[in-house]
């Protein structure tokens, strides 16, 4: 339970006191209420969608399978999301006089970033599976997109009053009142936030000048995994590694950090040899999804099958019928082919009258 719920926010270094924001408003006519935490998280996924949409063609990448991906990643994202945090919180969620359903309540909270990532990221590759797609390019996009999506995402936290750090007395302190008495606490959201924000400014540009594949889904891996791992470390809040005191979105993000600079260091050092630039959305095939051609030619490319084929709408024993009754004489083709054949014997029995008379 979050005890600063119904707390006022201030941040007396910034000259704010006393806000108070609601966590959520009714319906007008209902008791239906919304959480202002999934608004902001819709709000931060729409930007984030809005700018892939626009940049789609620079990757080599179609909107329709943008718009496609989100279909499937959104929800596979929510479902990675919650079972992060379940796992990592199995004692919340399935003990004594615990009723089953209650994982399935994500209303208040208790959603993982890394585990949406990685739940996104499972529903990219079968999409892109099934649809025989290189999965890269995708990847590359959304990494700068899921920066954004996070940066505006985070201030859902804010809105919950979670999320924060230990106690602190630095500059950008965040006071919650607790049991009647004021306390400041460090604002990790809002330094993930702006780290975020800085980390989608410094990817947008650089990936104007990216060498391969691959490369700014990488440098997200570093950027937010590096952030991440400072920022961690300043919580109250963590999800623990059962067993150990270390914090598991912590290891994980210096993991994904080590992976993401080794893998850059390797491609870049085969890059130097061949002096060449490894773009998909420079191949033919790129280019052919960047003018709206690609799946047409994908299209005609693929066997065409015949209409009168049994099972394509037409039963088998009405073909069979069809074929007999095609196959009959008509009258009419029997009466033409009587004339035809008498007009070519007249020339025979004219030719057999003149013989005899010589």
């Amino acid at each position: 339970m979050n005890i600063f719920l119904t707390s006022p926010i201030s941040f007396p270094g910034l000259g704010i006191e006393g806000i108070n924001p609601p966590d959520g408003f009714c319906i007008p006519g209902t008791n239906f209420e919304i959480k202002f935490y999934g608004v902001i998280i819709a709000i931060g996924v729409l930007l984030a969608v809005t700018y892939c949409l626009r940049r789609a063609k620079q990757f080599g990448v179609t909107q329709d399978d943008i718009l496609n991906l989100v279909l499937i990643c959104l929800p596979s994202a929510i479902v990675g999301a919650r079972l992060y945090y379940v796992i990592f919180e199995w004692d919340q969620f399935f003990g004594p006089g615990i009723p089953w359903y209650r994982f399935l309540d994500i209303r208040s909270g208790g959603l993982a970033i890394y585990g949406g990532v990685i739940g996104a990221v499972l529903g990219m590759l079968i999409y892109t599976r099934v649809r025989k797609l290189k999965v890269l390019p995708f990847l590359d996009l959304t990494g700068i997109g899921l920066l954004l999506g996070q940066a505006i995402g985070r201030w859902g936290n804010f809105f919950n009053r979670e999320a924060h750090g230990s106690v602190t007395t630095c500059f950008l302190r965040m006071g919650l009142v607790e049991n009647g008495e004021l306390q400041y606490f460090h604002p990790t959201f809002l330094y993930e936030s702006v780290w975020n924000l800085t980390g989608f400014i410094v990817l947008h540009f650089l990936s104007k000048k990216r060498k391969f594949d691959g490369q700014m889904f990488l440098a997200y891996l570093a950027w937010y995994g590096a952030g991440r791992m400072v920022i961690e470390g300043l919580r109250t809040d963590s999800l623990m590694i059962p067993g150990t005191s270390l914090r598991a979105s912590q290891v994980l993000a210096f993991v994904l950090v080590v992976a993401a600079v080794i893998l850059w260091v390797v491609k870049s050092v085969q890059l130097k040899k061949t002096g060449k630039t490894q773009l998909y959305v420079d191949t033919e095939e790129g280019q052919l999804v960047v003018s709206g051609q690609f799946y047409q030619k994908k299209n005609k490319e693929q066997p065409q099958v015949e209409e009168n084929f049994p099972g394509n709408g037409e039963p088998a024993d009405a073909l069979s019928e069809t074929e007999e009754i095609a196959d009959e004489p008509q009258p009419q083709e029997e009466a033409q082919s009587g004339e035809t054949a008498a007009k070519e014997s007249q020339p025979e029995e004219a030719a057999d009258t003149e013989d005899k008379q010589q």
